[in-house]
């Protein structure tokens, strides 16, 4: 290394604009490693070589990509990072896509919901569970399997297993929110559990409930129907006592009902 190819760190990062703090934090996670440090005063300095370094971490942090990401993608061939950066930039892509999807829901305006919001009496009910924690895209493929299993249980034991699926929203499901959901069908007579599957008893009570149709059934569409009960349930000063059901099928030729168990008197 010639003294004129060194560089102090204010002459680097003039030529990386990277400022000092920056080149102090990508030394310190070996990420741009100064060429020498004097062992006397303490002084680091850099080499020229070292100014495209510098630049790619600088116009990837510019990407917001974390330190981790950055680390990886300087280890690869200016290809193989290229295609990296295109893999990541389709996700962020469809990323926002899932926002802006979830954001056109919220204008209640766009696509009103059309039927209207009503209570009924729940009864006593014993189910047959089988619980899971899934995303989005993996909801419908559960609640098939999850009812199959359920149902072929209550046949081994010879109970019909043709009542209603439940299926029992415990967290937030989307693409990025895996909330616990908890598929049951519910009998009557007696079965011992299996695996996974579990019994438990569904209290009476009330529940609001709003019929959806088959074109607004599929997510992030359905998200209206949950607004619009949600809505009408504080509107008439009804309170939530649990979390939300989706029954399949659902009343008067619906595909399902959204449900909610609520108390009909104010601040129970």
């Amino acid at each position: 290394m010639t003294d004129a190819d060194d560089m102090l760190p204010g002459e680097f990062g003039a030529a990386t604009r990277l400022s000092p703090k920056a080149l102090r934090l990508y030394a310190e996670q070996g990420l741009l490693v100064p060429a020498g440090v004097d062992p006397v005063t303490g002084y680091r300095r850099y080499h020229r070589d070292q100014i495209p370094r510098g630049r790619l971490i600088a116009r990837l942090r510019t990407l917001s990509l974390p330190l981790g990401r950055i680390a990886t993608l300087l280890a690869l061939s200016p290809q193989a990072r290229q295609a990296e950066l295109r893999a990541w930039l389709a996700a962020q892509e469809i990323q926002l896509r899932r926002r802006r999807e979830l954001i056109e829901v919220l204008d209640a305006a766009a696509s009103p919901v059309t039927t209207v919001p009503r209570l009924r009496i729940r009864p006593q009910r014993k189910l047959l569970c089988q619980e899971r924690r899934v995303r989005v895209g993996e909801l419908d493929a559960f609640v098939a399997q999850a009812q199959d299993r359920v149902r072929s249980r209550l046949r081994a034991v010879g109970l019909p297993g043709t009542g209603p699926t439940l299926v029992h929203f415990h967290g937030f499901v989307t693409h990025d929110s895996d909330g616990p959901v908890e598929v049951a069908v519910p009998f009557s007579g007696s079965v011992e559990p299996v695996d996974d599957l579990r019994v438990r008893l569904s209290p009476a009570g009330t529940d609001a409930y709003l019929p959806v149709a088959q074109a607004d059934a599929g997510f992030p569409d359905i998200l209206r129907a949950y607004d619009a009960l949600e809505a009408w349930m504080d509107a008439n000063r009804l309170v939530c006592l649990a979390s939300p059901v989706e029954i399949w099928p659902g009343s008067d030729g619906a595909v399902l009902d959204v449900t909610y168990p609520v108390s009909t008197s104010e601040g129970k």
